[in-house]
């Protein structure tokens, strides 16, 4: 029996906008193994964003199912929502999206203080940096770090509460190309030491190479191809 982390099916997405309705979405089919490395690809209005949004449980698709880690998610309330993205995904953004006033120990604790984790929290976040070879870094704030080691606190971030998959969206779009060869080469050795699931959103047909399959999507449908 196949051990699906993602089953998606069906999924569409309608968006209102005044008295017209635009189709994000039209039944896309996705689903993807627990411990994958998977890109998804697609110009722009192919449904990519919103394909990500809804399996990084941003967004609930106007019909259709979405499994995630063997939950039923794809009906539930934004505050549902809320908790089982904390729980059940990481997610690593081009911006890095971190605290600058707080340093790096600080930005890997906050989703455990979501979580209502209070023992050993400081100390997951110190393995967490550790783990993404940053244990000399740990008190330095985002604007006394590279690029790349932003990237990275924003990896050890979304390990922190061991997620069932990591998605990130376009991670080394920011980065220089040294820089984001070893964000990719991180991500990758991630999935291959700790088993994690990993989801590459991309324009970049260079690192979709390096993932073991691309999604593909145009007119918000969903066609897979081996990477």
């Amino acid at each position: 029996m196949t051990d699906w982390v993602i089953e998606a099916t069906g999924l569409t997405k309608v968006y209102r906008m005044g008295t017209q309705e635009v189709h994000a979405l039209r039944g896309a089919n996705a689903c993807i193994q627990r411990g994958e490395v998977v890109s998804i690809m697609g110009p722009s209005g192919s449904g990519k964003s919103t394909l990500m949004n809804i399996l990084g449980c941003l967004d609930r698709p106007t019909d259709g199912e979405y499994i995630l880690d063997g939950e039923v998610v794809s009906h539930l309330s934004s505050d549902q929502l809320a908790g089982i993205r904390n729980r059940k995904v990481g997610f690593v953004f081009q911006s890095f999206n971190l605290l600058p006033r707080a340093t790096a120990l600080s930005n890997v604790e906050l989703p455990m203080r979501y979580a209502g984790v209070g023992k050993g929290r400081t100390q997951y976040a110190r393995e967490a940096l550790k783990s993404v070879g940053l244990e000399e870094r740990m008190n330095h704030r985002p604007p006394e770090l590279s690029g790349g080691q932003q990237q990275r606190v924003a990896i050890a971030r979304a390990l922190v509460n061991d997620p069932a998959i990591i998605m990130a969206d376009e991670p080394t779009g920011n980065l220089d190309s040294k820089s984001g060869r070893e964000i990719m080469e991180l991500l990758l050795n991630l999935n291959r030491e700790r088993g994690t699931t990993v989801i590459v959103v991309t324009h970049d047909p260079a690192i979709a190479a390096q993932t073991r399959r691309v999604i593909r999507l145009y007119d918000g449908l969903v066609v897979e191809e081996p990477a």
